[in-house]
């Protein structure tokens, strides 16, 4: 790798060293060949950054959820809304204030109510959303006998991998 890297971040492999700032630039072929120990420092420094800005951000919404929300409770209150998007302005800004609603169904009524809708000769499916699940920890312990009559039912992915670096000493 020729490419010289600037110094604006620290380095710990010398002056050729590719800090947060070069990775922007260089090419994925070249970031996949550095040295496993530089990858390692990247890694880490990320890893700290990344925490770095979450708790500016979280610090700044904190701070303008304290400046704004006695006004967006007040613009809630009058369009008579308990969640939901309000829009306050303030000097120009407009401040869009999002209240999501969380609803949570009791899975033990559902069923209830699913049943007496069966049981009225009518289809539960034409008012309710039936999902079925099998928790993995679940099926795994089962007999596999009782695994067996399941195996047509049940596929598996897989989702992005992770790779972790870790110094063998650390």
């Amino acid at each position: 790798m020729a490419v010289p890297f600037s110094h604006a971040d620290t380095h710990t492999h010398g002056d050729n060293a590719p800090g947060l700032d070069d990775l922007e630039r260089l090419a994925i072929g070249d970031i996949s060949a550095l040295p496993p120990a530089m990858l390692l420092d990247l890694q880490t420094a990320v890893r700290a950054e990344t925490a770095r800005v979450k708790r500016l951000r979280d610090r700044l919404e904190a701070g303008i959820a304290q400046r704004y929300e006695a006004a967006v409770a007040a613009e809630r209150a009058a369009q008579g809304k308990t969640s939901g998007t309000v829009r306050v302005e303030d000097e120009g800004v407009v401040i869009v204030a999002d209240l999501p609603k969380k609803v949570i169904w009791d899975q033990d009524r559902l069923a209830t109510m699913a049943a007496r809708i069966r049981a009225a000769g009518d289809d539960p499916t034409e008012y309710l959303e039936i999902a079925y699940r099998v928790p993995e920890r679940r099926f795994g312990a089962w007999p596999a006998a009782m695994r067996e009559g399941f195996a047509d039912a049940r596929s598996e992915t897989t989702g992005k991998p992770v790779f972790r670096l870790e110094a063998r000493d650390r």
